[in-house]
């Protein structure tokens, strides 16, 4: 047996806010390795995720392969669109949803990890996160500040929370960041801006494993995911049909399982992943690799 063993490891995953998306997933894969888990969750959000957490409402979720229930060491809010809380505008800041949560910038967020757990807190960093305002408009209709609203929260804070946790992170630590195939093949209905910034993510990706690998000794990786109908998603407005196609085309004709992303985003934090970085993983039951739908009238059926 060669399990994944995160024993003694700090994660931090940025972008989860209820029981239902990657980020959970990922989150509970860490956990059940081994590794003690922190969340950042949006701020419009962070109540809500509380109270289902307080009242019980996910303990179905929590639970784990020994029957204990999933526990986070910490919930920090954050907005990863604003590096610093000076950037934040005074409505966003003064906002019924923002005001009490403290500093929930990435720098904010930066000093509550460095005050609770000293300088080099962590080994492992999860980004999931994409918010793309305008999702369900066509590029050709997109604004710019949509486009760069889609670009900066999706793509370019991978950046700015490596840039501010970067120097926290212990040896040989790990980054994981979530793609879609949109950022190299056209999706209709996929808009506002959102595939160009999973294609910023992507280079970003290979540049930062080289400038980070070279600096802290830090590998980082992408995981391509398919299509899967989270709470979050469902502000593309298409996602039932992304699903639907994608399970009917893919190599593999099954629904993708949001714990399939869990484990492998928890291998490529891993030790048994140390020599793999900069690489897109693609986690789309094959997908990525089929270059013809699979409609039954001109694909010829395989025998099994």
């Amino acid at each position: 047996m060669l399990p994944i063993d995160l024993r003694g490891k700090r994660a931090l995953v940025a972008g989860v806010a209820d029981d239902n998306g990657f980020g959970w997933a990922i989150a509970k894969h860490l956990i059940e390795a081994g590794a003690t888990v922190c969340v950042a969750t949006w701020p419009p959000a962070l109540n809500i995720f509380l109270n289902l957490l307080e009242r019980g409402k996910i303990d179905e979720s929590r639970k784990l392969a020994d029957g204990s229930l999933l526990s986070f060491e910490r919930i920090y809010p954050l907005d990863a669109a604003f590096d610093t809380l000076e950037q934040a505008p005074a409505d966003v800041r003064e906002n019924k949803r923002y005001k009490d949560t403290g500093d929930f910038s990435i720098a904010g967020l930066a000093a509550r990890l460095r005050a609770d757990f000293g300088d080099r807190p962590l080994d492992i960093l999860v980004h999931s996160l994409a918010n793309g305002p305008e999702v369900k408009k066509p590029l050709l209709e997109v604004s710019r500040a949509g486009y760069l609203a889609a670009i900066g929260t999706s793509a370019y804070s991978l950046i700015g929370m490596l840039q501010h946790l970067g120097p926290m992170l212990r040896p040989d630590a790990a980054v994981a960041s979530l793609t879609y195939m949109a950022s190299e093949r056209a999706i209709p209905g996929y808009g506002g801006g959102m595939s160009s910034a999973k294609a910023a993510l992507e280079s970003d990706t290979r540049v930062l494993a080289y400038e980070a690998g070279r600096k802290w000794g830090v590998r980082v990786n992408t995981v391509s995911a398919g299509p899967y109908a989270s709470r979050a998603a469902s502000a593309i407005g298409i996602i039932g049909a992304m699903v639907t196609y994608c399970e009917s085309n893919s190599a593999l004709p099954q629904a993708l399982d949001a714990a399939e992303v869990g484990a492998a985003t928890a291998f490529l934090c891993s030790p048994l992943a140390s020599g793999i970085t900069g690489a897109t993983v693609y986690v789309d039951k094959g997908y990525h690799a089929m270059g013809m739908a699979v409609d039954g009238a001109t694909v010829p059926k395989l025998q099994g």
